[in-house]
């Protein structure tokens, strides 16, 4: 078979309408495409066993095999081709339940021409193609769990903090897993009928989802490295009022959802200096992202950047639940959270990450906080002379 060709693996014991669908392709005047005709079930599977197809034509009345029962046999041994059936005018349950247990697409015998040939057949290909890249992403983003999971088992004896932690990401990573499968299977199912508008919205719900997944993936990952020792510093120069005016802007979507108002000023200037892009965005991010979660809707959040010569000092202020006095010394351990969070959601990793960043920068961080009135963490750092590094 051509190496640049789209091959065709047609099912059809009506050897007449295999003839015909043949003759729909040499009409259809594409050169790309290539079909090969077996009759019987079992033939198709020792052809797709062994050599490489893009799409399978499945006819559902076969002489060894009929109805959905053919289905499954090809899907099982190859889950990545992508199948349409072929039914008869009497069928269209038949073939609407084989879509719903995974072929991509169905063709009516006698509604059938070249230019709906043509166009089923790429479709199911694109459409299978999106199903294979989100199955990869999610086997991909599930063996990071257990590689971070597994990396923080071997830095920490396991406790019951673990325990819990291990069983609360679970149930974190689950939701947007869930997310990703909902909306893929609302794609695959109801392609042909959802707006654009909608289908939109379902790749946004797909895209948000994995992202979610990701920055917690990272988390933990981080919170691995840190405790194996092997955080590495890599200072560079920039503006750090600019960089901070873009933290700000990035969590302002956020802080909408929970309608708070973040307010950014600056006092003093800053004399040139290297600092570490990557820490930084930690520390910042997890420190707007805890003020915004457990602050009020409606409040406020202060974010004050001090530079004095090559030293800045952050302040991130909420006017939110505060943190109980019992629980002041334990906020940086990971894993740990006040008791007052309730049913807001958490890991416990978000003040552990920014304390082993300040700390691997060589900076300072406090924290002032009073139950039912606020919090403020502050985090002073220095740079390094660009002469010296």
């Amino acid at each position: 078979m051509a190496a640049n060709s789209i091959n065709i693996l047609l099912i059809e014991d009506n050897l007449a309408y295999a003839r015909l669908l043949q003759e729909f392709i040499k009409q259809a005047n594409s050169h790309e495409l290539n079909i090969i005709h077996v009759t019987y079930l079992a033939e198709a599977i020792k052809k797709v066993s062994k050599d490489t197809y893009d799409i399978i034509l499945l006819d559902l009345t076969l002489p060894d095999s009929e109805g959905l029962a053919s289905l499954a046999p090809l899907m099982s041994q190859a889950p990545s081709i992508p199948i349409v059936v072929l039914t008869n005018t009497n069928d269209d349950e038949l073939a609407l339940e084989a879509v719903r247990r995974g072929a991509q697409d169905y063709l009516v015998k006698r509604e059938v021409n070249p230019a709906v040939l043509l166009r089923s057949l790429r479709y199911a290909i694109e459409r299978k193609q999106v199903l294979e890249q989100l199955r990869v992403a999610n086997q991909g983003l599930e063996n990071r769990v257990f590689e971070s999971t597994a990396e923080l088992v071997k830095a920490k004896e396991i406790n019951q903090s673990k325990s819990e932690f291990v069983s609360m990401l679970s149930h974190d990573i689950r939701n947007p897993l869930n997310t990703i499968m909902l909306a893929a299977g609302l794609l695959q199912n109801n392609d042909e009928k959802l707006p654009k508008e909608k289908k939109l919205s379902h790749f946004q719900l797909i895209r948000s989802a994995i992202k979610n997944m990701a920055q917690l993936l990272d988390e933990v990952s981080f919170i691995g490295k840190a405790d194996a020792g092997k955080i590495q510093c890599d200072f560079t120069c920039f503006d750090i009022e600019e960089f901070c005016r873009a933290i700000v802007a990035e969590a302002q979507l956020t802080a909408a959802e929970k309608q708070v108002n973040i307010v950014f000023y600056q006092q003093g200037k800053l004399d040139e200096a290297l600092w570490d892009e990557s820490l930084l965005r930690h520390i910042l991010n997890n420190l707007l992202s805890n003020a915004i979660k457990y602050s009020h809707p409606g409040g406020k959040v202060l974010f004050e950047v001090i530079a004095q010569g090559k030293t800045v000092i952050f302040k991130i202020q909420d006017r939110g639940i505060g943190i109980p006095q019992k629980d002041q010394q334990q906020i940086f351990q990971t894993f740990h959270r006040a008791e007052n969070v309730g049913q807001i959601p958490g890991t416990g990793l978000g003040l552990a990450i920014v304390k082993k960043c300040t700390e691997a920068h060589g900076g300072e961080i406090s924290v002032d906080s009073e139950v039912g009135v606020g919090t403020t963490v502050t985090v002073s750092l220095s740079g390094l002379v660009p002469e010296d590094f």
